[in-house]
């Protein structure tokens, strides 16, 4: 008999994005075994591709399908192996309609149609907090597929994040510039509990060990209170010793382009995705990425539950210490 444990082993989707590639290298660095699917590349670029793949992607097995083609997902992702379990960190890239209903829902469903085929026991689940007030396509699709998982028979894991470090750092440099931090309206009206890429990862990797993190919806922020659209514009003018500026943009506006792209989207069909970014960006603007209390239907920084240890403004910091080196 062999004497060593049993090495578990996960097929990872998604794990070319920020978040994909930090839940493999901390499944990894757990001892799992990973084989992670990553977009087929032409031939022309294959020997490129793969080679940059395991450098960002440091002791996984890479299997190259097509996650929208459940015969490729079967023949080159799958293979015909043992899992004993999936990860999904798949996300549209544009939020269309059909984008989201390609990547969010159907690929999901792929990855789902063949984990129960091949008896994948389990499935961990990246989904998003702003699902909980559906007002967009992606939105929707991200919703079908949960209830899809939920009745699949598998455990699983649903984990609604709330918002990204990397999406709430696009205005350093326009602070470092000396430009006015951008805010919709007052920069009060929203707030969010943001989670790093590691310690997002760490959790879902928790997902698979702990059984009570299983079998359930799990909303989660990053470490510490909920923080304003104004307060992170606050604290980056802190460490740039500039006093605060700012600029403000009335959501009636981005109200206002959502109505005329639409209007015109059906007349001219090519501005129907045009039509589509404007009401994810209003969307952004004017909903806190915080759990929504059913009973008040106010989003509620209470009820949003935290997990790790670094927060938005330690990778402030980190950022505005890398780009101060580079200068």
């Amino acid at each position: 008999m062999d004497p060593r444990p049993h090495r578990k082993r996960i097929l990872m989707l998604g794990a070319t994005g920020t978040i994909g590639r930090a839940t493999t290298q901390a499944l990894i660095s757990r001892g799992y075994e990973v084989v992670c699917i990553v977009r087929p590349q032409p031939k022309t670029k294959a020997a490129r591709s793969s080679s940059e793949l395991e450098t960002i992607l440091p002791g996984a097995l890479l299997r190259f399908a097509d996650v929208t083609d459940a015969g490729s997902l079967a023949e080159e992702g799958f293979c015909g192996d043992t899992f004993d379990a999936v990860i999904s960190c798949l996300a549209s890239r544009t939020g269309t309609k059909k984008d989201a209903q390609r990547i969010d829902y159907q690929a999901n469903q792929n990855v789902l149609d063949l984990a129960r085929q091949f008896g994948v026991p389990q499935m961990v689940l990246l989904s998003a907090i702003c699902v909980q007030k559906p007002k967009l396509a992606f939105q929707r699709a991200k919703l079908a597929f949960e209830e899809e998982l939920i009745r699949s028979g598998l455990r699983y894991s649903i984990v609604r994040p709330t918002a990204f470090f990397k999406s709430l750092s696009g205005q350093i440099e326009r602070v470092r510039a000396g430009k006015p931090y951008m805010l919709f309206g007052d920069g009060e009206m929203t707030s969010c509990k943001p989670i790093s890429d590691a310690d997002l990862a760490a959790f879902l990797v928790e997902c698979l060990e702990q059984t009570h993190l299983q079998n359930k919806i799990l909303p989660i922020g990053g470490p510490g209170p909920a923080i304003t659209p104004k307060e992170q514009g606050a604290f980056l003018f802190s460490l740039s010793g500039q006093p605060p500026r700012f600029r403000s943009v009335t959501p009636k506006m981005l109200q206002l382009i959502c109505g005329v792209l639409s209007a015109a989207s059906r007349v001219f069909p090519p501005l129907t995705a045009k039509a589509e970014y404007a009401r994810i960006g209003h969307y952004y603007a004017t909903e806190s990425m915080l759990v929504l209390d059913q009973e008040t239907g106010a989003y509620s920084e209470a009820l949003t539950p935290s997990t790790g240890q670094e927060t938005l403004f330690d990778h402030y910091r980190k950022l505005w210490a890398e780009k101060q080196g580079d200068s």
